[in-house]
């Protein structure tokens, strides 16, 4: 195991990069170590060229693991210059935690070598022209070749771009290939270096202007049906489907209205979408006449073809995302859920909410490193035991009950009154003894509860717990 990256207060104990764990546990026996995520960081690197295209230039592309190489050709002017973008960026990505190096060079193989290997503090701007002698003091693997010719290279006594540069091109393309001799042109200028930009997905929408104000339920009516097929379109030729879809009247008063629906599925159903859409139309205020009516997606999903069964005969299992959108747009999203299961033996504790048809998530649980559940062959219980069971939903806040009559400390109560009645038991199982879970809060270390399954005389069940083992409370 290898140090893949290391902090600065790492590095200035002599921690670094490519040295093995058990080293760096020997200068320091308490040292934190945490699993490298490469998939992890390239996308957050992605999210961060995402950014810089939205925000300082249109051409941003990553290169490795660790760099973006953004294009300023015309738009440093905007942002106050080269000197006041850098510190701009610098500052942006201090706010999001990150600790960033930035050289501004002519080519991009001048400024990502000059980033990487130059010694500055934050920002480096190479004056125009000059990157070739602030290339010259710099290591050969500034260059981005292959480390084995910067080992042959080191063997022949060149180990400077200064050097490299000096040598004809002939022999070295020769002796080392051509992409040491393309890699050394395009840092100095004399052979371009296209760059891979990242293009950021542009929101879709469509929008109706009218010459004339609509004012009426029907006309608005109307374009919802002529726009929705357009954006179902758009949705097509993307391969996506919604999940969120806002519609914006634009008022004359310059106040707009604005209905946001939300689906259980991705969908880029023309009927569906306008059926939802029309059921909140009431919530639309004209005043005195709309404008403009524009239908944008919030929220996508790709959306492929679905798999079709081959017979005939059987019997199509019913799709339930139409209900659930119309629920949804009656009562809200958030009103409505599905119950998933949680590993807890605490009643309240283990059940959790998910979206309505989301798929139940089947995926191992990520243990960290050293855990004792790893050591399993089995597979790990079901969250929920079907031998023991348990009430469908439980009530917000569990009820008091005045009044018990109950042997001590193990039989069920034989009467209680609850909410004005008084109770009388006839038949009962338990106690279900359940402990506190003592390694979430150090409170629940003594903590007991004695759950019992009782019946009245009228058929009627209930689940009731008691605090405390009968002798100790």
């Amino acid at each position: 195991m290898l140090v893949a990256a290391a902090c600065p207060h790492a590095r200035a104990l002599g921690i670094v990069p490519g040295m093995a764990v058990t080293q760096a546990r020997a200068y320091l026996p308490g040292l934190e170590i945490r699993p490298a995520d490469p998939e992890g960081d390239l996308a957050a690197l992605h999210r961060l060229a995402l950014l810089a295209a939205r925000r300082w230039a249109p051409s941003v592309a990553i290169e490795g693991s660790d760099t973006l190489l953004i294009d300023l050709t015309g738009v440093a002017h905007l942002h106050g210059g080269e000197a006041r973008m850098a510190a701009r960026i610098i500052r942006l990505l201090a706010r999001r935690g990150h600790a960033g190096r930035i050289a501004i060079a002519d080519t991009p193989g001048a400024a990502w070598a000059l980033a990487h290997y130059a010694r500055h503090d934050a920002v480096l701007i190479c004056t125009p022209g000059q990157h070739a002698g602030a290339l010259a003091p710099l290591p050969i693997p500034a260059l981005r070749v292959d480390p084995a010719a910067v080992e042959l290279l080191r063997r022949l006594g060149v180990e400077l771009i200064g050097q490299l540069a000096a040598m004809p091109r002939a022999p070295l393309a020769r002796r080392f290939g051509g992409a040491l001799v393309t890699r050394l042109e395009q840092a100095l200028g004399t052979l371009p270096e296209p760059l891979d930009p990242i293009v950021p997905r542009e929101a879709i929408a469509v929008q109706r202007r009218f010459v004339e104000p609509v004012a009426t339920a029907e006309g608005i009516a109307h374009w919802i049906a002529a726009l929705v097929p357009e954006l179902c379109a758009a949705l097509e030729a993307a391969g996506l489907g919604a999940r969120a879809v806002e519609l914006v009247a634009d008022r004359v008063d310059h106040v707009p209205q604005r209905i946001r629906i939300g689906l259980a599925r991705a969908s880029r159903d023309c009927l569906h979408l306008i059926r939802l859409i029309m059921r909140r139309i009431e919530d639309v205020e004209p005043g005195y006449g709309i404008d403009a009516i524009t239908l944008r997606i919030r929220r996508t999903e790709p959306l492929a073809a679905r798999p079709v069964d081959e017979r005939l005969d059987e019997e199509a299992k019913p799709d339930l995302a139409p209900l659930a959108d119309t629920l949804a747009t009656r009562i809200g999203s958030r009103r409505m859920w599905r119950s998933r299961p949680v590993e807890s033996d605490v009643p309240e504790r283990s059940v959790g909410r998910e979206g309505v048809l989301d798929p139940p998530d089947r995926r191992a649980m990520r243990m960290k490193t050293g855990d004792v559940r790893q050591l399993l062959s089995t597979t790990p219980p079901d969250a929920w035991r079907p031998d023991w069971p348990r009430p469908a939903r439980l009530l917000a806040r569990p009820e008091r009950l005045d009044h018990v009559l109950a042997e001590l400390p193990d039989q069920p109560p034989r009467r209680f009154t609850w909410r004005g009645r008084t109770i009388r038991v006839v038949r009962a199982d338990g106690p279900e003894r359940i402990a506190g879970e003592w390694w979430r809060r150090s409170a629940e270390t003594h903590a007991v509860r004695d759950y019992f399954r009782v019946e009245d005389e009228g058929g009627h069940r209930y689940w009731l717990f008691r605090r405390g083992d009968g002798e100790r409370g």
